[in-house]
C-alpha cells in the first residue's frame, strides 16, 4: 500500500526496533498527527489465545473522551422507573422490542434486567449484528440499573478479542494531553492482561501497539502488561 508524504515523514520519526513506554509513545504520536480532524488514539493488543478462547469484558477509563451515548433500557415497573431516574434515553419492554423488530435503531447501548432477557433474546439477529445484545459479561444484564447507567455515562466501554486474538480499542483523542492518553492506554492494557484465561501458559500479551487514526504505529514495551 502506497502511503502519502506526510505518513512517510512520520515513519522517519519512529526509532526502528525500539519498544517505547506508553508515556513516550503518547507524546510521540501527538507530534506525528497531521490530519485535519481530531484523531483517535488506537490501541492494538495481540494476545496468545487458543482458537476456542476469547477475551471480552468492559473497562472504565480514568479520562472520558467519548460522545454521550443513547442508552436504551429494557425493564418493567420499578426498574423502568429506576432507569428513567438514572437518565436512560429510552425505557420500555415489549413496546421497544416491537419497535426494534420494525427497524428502529436510534440507540447506541442496550441494558436489560434479567427478567427481560427471554424476550430481548428474540432480538438476537438484530442486536447481535450491531454488537448491542445485553450480556452479563459486559454488565449490561443487571438488576443494578442505576449503577450500570452511571458507569456507561462516565465512559465505560466494552473490549473483545477478534478471531486472530487481537483487541482493538480506542483509548482517547489526540487533542487530550499526553498524560491523560497514557493513563487511558495503561488502564486498558492492564485490564486486558487481567483477563488471561486460567489455562493459558507462558506469555499472554505478545505485542502492544499505539497509533493515531492516520499515523504509523508505535510498538510498546509489553512489560506494562505485567503490572
Amino acid at each position: 500500500m502506497k502511503r502519502g508524504k506526510k505518513y512517510q515523514e512520520a515513519v522517519k520519526k519512529i526509532e526502528k526496533g525500539k519498544l517505547y513506554s506508553v508515556e513516550e509513545a503518547s507524546s510521540l504520536i501527538k507530534s506525528l498527527a497531521y490530519a485535519k480532524f481530531d484523531e483517535s488514539l488506537e490501541l492494538h493488543v495481540k494476545l496468545s489465545l487458543k482458537k476456542s478462547q476469547s477475551v471480552r469484558d468492559t473497562l472504565l477509563f480514568p479520562h472520558n473522551f467519548g460522545e454521550e451515548k443513547k442508552i436504551l433500557v429494557f425493564a418493567r415497573d420499578d426498574k423502568a422507573q429506576e432507569a428513567k431516574d438514572a437518565g436512560a434515553t429510552y425505557v420500555g419492554d415489549m413496546d421497544l422490542i416491537e419497535k426494534i423488530k420494525g427497524g428502529w435503531d436510534e440507540f447506541d447501548i442496550c441494558v436489560a434486567t434479567p427478567d427481560m432477557m427471554k424476550e430481548v433474546g428474540k432480538l438476537g439477529p438484530i442486536l447481535g449484528r450491531r454488537g448491542l445484545m445485553p450480556n452479563p459479561k459486559t454488565h449490561t444484564v443487571t438488576t443494578d440499573i442505576r449503577g450500570a447507567l452511571a458507569e456507561l455515562k462516565q465512559g465505560r466501554v466494552e473490549f473483545r478479542s477478534d478471531k486472530s486474538g487481537v483487541v482493538h480499542l480506542k483509548v482517547g483523542k489526540l487533542s487530550m494531553s499526553a498524560e491523560d492518553l497514557a493513563d487511558n492506554a495503561k488502564t486498558a492494557v492492564i485490564e486486558i492482561a487481567r483477563r488471561k484465561p486460567q489455562d493459558t501458559k507462558g506469555v499472554f500479551v505478545e505485542t502492544i501497539a499505539l497509533a493515531g487514526t492516520m499515523t504509523p504505529g508505535v510498538m510498546i514495551d509489553t512489560a506494562i502488561a505485567n503490572v
